[in-house]
């Protein structure tokens, strides 16, 4: 069973964006992922949590989107790396937390909670991925996707 709630809450992230055909997301964000992690050490105040904020899918015809890959901050930074960009959004949300290895069952029990607790999605709000490490080499992911209030 997939453990499903409603939060309000503010992410502070330093990444780099990225762009591109939603359908090339699952290889593309990592890709980026790994060229960030290597400049990690010019972020100051980072928390070591990894993050991804997506551009959501609207609909059918839309096919092209962005993201960005990055950490999580503390505080607002004063400075911000070249090439990198400061997001910070506060928002309502839907989210739950389980094994990478089942993201995409992960989203469709998250939509589908949603859809039958009543909450609307934002799709003008970006979704928010924050990832953890887990002992034995396995990774989490924790999902918040955004509702209207």
């Amino acid at each position: 069973m997939v453990d499903c709630k409603k939060v309000n809450k503010i992410f502070r992230v330093v990444g780099i964006k990225g762009g591109g055909s939603f359908a090339n997301f699952g290889t593309d964000v990592p890709k980026l992922a790994q060229q960030f992690l290597t400049r990690i050490d010019e972020v100051e105040n980072h928390s070591g949590i990894e993050v991804a904020l997506f551009e959501p899918k609207r609909d059918t015809n839309h096919l092209d989107g962005h993201y960005y890959v990055g950490i999580i901050v503390n505080e607002t930074l004063k400075e911000i790396p070249v090439g990198m960009d400061y997001i910070e959004t506060t928002q309502a949300y839907v989210t739950t937390r389980g094994k990478i290895i089942h993201i995409a069952n992960l989203h469709y029990h998250l939509v589908k909670w949603a859809d039958d607790t009543g909450y609307k999605r934002d799709l003008d709000s970006h979704i928010v991925e924050t990832y953890h490490p887990m002992e034995n080499g396995e990774e989490e992911v924790e999902i918040y996707l955004p509702i209207h209030i």
